[in-house]
């Protein structure tokens, strides 16, 4: 009978893989150097194949060590979700729940979601990632994250996760308070200015850029802003122009510096889904986690 692949090998496979280093990962996993070494050469010997190639500053996933790791460290969240299930289930509410969120709704609806689930279930770690979806993808394929609420563009995507339609937003050209362009009506008046968008890949933003291509009316990207944060503080604080959800605009305190111009165009409505991966199964608490956003977005 073929050795079989132990738990503890698998472990020190995929903190090694994320650390880039033997050094480094014994460190986090607070195990010797020699014992994470022979995990990962008994592995290689269960396997019959390489997965690292030693360099003089670390180590680099051969061709098979990266497919595996995207088995592997899949396998291990799936393990600790399927054990914080049973705790959760037995009435030992722990564990973490690990979820993105668009920028908008980091500003809006995540802050009086996770407060109330905070207050019903302190003891439950929450993770919140903030960004576009694309940037969430690597970590819902391997489970690293539990669901995001987001908008999305159809691609490749589709066939691996499911998307919930939870909301729609509306959003305006947003600039300062004083901005030359305040009292502009229409996007041809701003074609001059300096904008600042998210790259424009698999969200709302995909369905404005090729909005204004059609129209003949694409603004130049100057400055690509990944983050709410440093897009809404630039246009706060310069003359770049920008689009942001009428729900941030309205807020109390970015609203003292942002300026939502009222154009002959109208602007698409975003739609948010909460969107998870096909295969996966959400534990009691990130179901109620889950649930509590429907409950606030609708």
């Amino acid at each position: 009978m073929p050795a079989s692949i132990k738990l503890h090998q698998l472990r020190a496979f995929v903190e090694v893989s994320r650390q880039g280093s033997i050094r480094a990962a014994s460190r986090t996993c607070n195990l010797s150097q020699p014992a994470l070494t022979k995990s990962i050469q008994e592995l290689e010997e269960v396997l019959g194949a390489k997965l690292f190639v030693r360099r003089s500053k670390g180590v680099v996933l051969t061709d098979c060590g990266d497919n595996f790791f995207q088995h592997a460290s899949l396998i291990l969240e799936e393990l600790r979700v399927a054990q914080e299930d049973i705790q959760q289930r037995l009435g030992l509410a722990g564990g973490s729940v690990n979820i993105g969120v668009g920028g908008s709704v980091a500003r809006t609806v995540m802050p009086k979601v996770i407060t109330q689930f905070h207050r019903e279930y302190p003891n439950v770690k929450v993770r919140i990632v903030e960004g576009q979806l694309v940037s969430m993808i690597p970590e819902l394929r391997q489970g690293e994250l539990d669901f995001t609420i987001n908008t999305y563009y159809p691609s490749s995507m589709d066939n691996e996760l499911s998307f919930e339609r939870l909301m729609e937003r509306e959003y305006k050209v947003v600039v300062r308070k004083g901005h030359p362009c305040e009292n502009a009506r229409t996007l041809k008046e701003l074609q001059h200015c300096d904008w600042t968008m998210p790259t424009p890949n698999g969200s709302y933003y995909r369905l404005l850029h090729e909005l204004f291509g059609d129209m003949g009316m694409a603004p130049a990207i100057s400055v690509t802003c990944e983050t709410f944060m440093a897009c809404t503080s630039l246009v706060a604080q310069s003359d770049f122009v920008s689009i942001l959800s009428v729900d941030v605009i309205s807020d109390p305190i970015l609203g003292r510096h942002l300026v939502a111009l009222e154009l002959d165009e109208a602007l698409p409505q975003a739609t948010f889904y909460l969107i998870q991966r096909k295969d996966t199964t959400l534990t009691p608490m990130g179901a109620y986690l889950a649930r509590l956003f429907r409950q606030h977005c609708r």
